[in-house]
């Protein structure tokens, strides 16, 4: 189960990335301010930036290091 949930998270790191680059560079929402759609923007970058990086060590944990049930 866990590597469903790894597989998940990998997504959803991509998805506020993909968001946050489109609200920060393609600022084509005109009824909302173009200061706030670009601060939204890059507090979703940097959230994904961070989601991914916990991802990748779940990844490495999950996917790559040894049970320890088999000791």
């Amino acid at each position: 189960m866990d590597q469903v949930g790894v597989i998940f998270g990998a997504f959803m790191a991509i998805f506020y990335i993909g968001v946050g680059l489109y609200l920060a560079f393609f600022n084509n929402l005109y009824w909302i301010d173009k200061f706030l759609l670009t601060l939204v923007g890059i507090t979703f970058i940097l959230y994904g930036v961070y989601r991914a990086f916990r991802t990748y060590q779940k990844i490495i944990e999950v996917f790559f290091s040894r049970d320890k049930d088999e000791d």
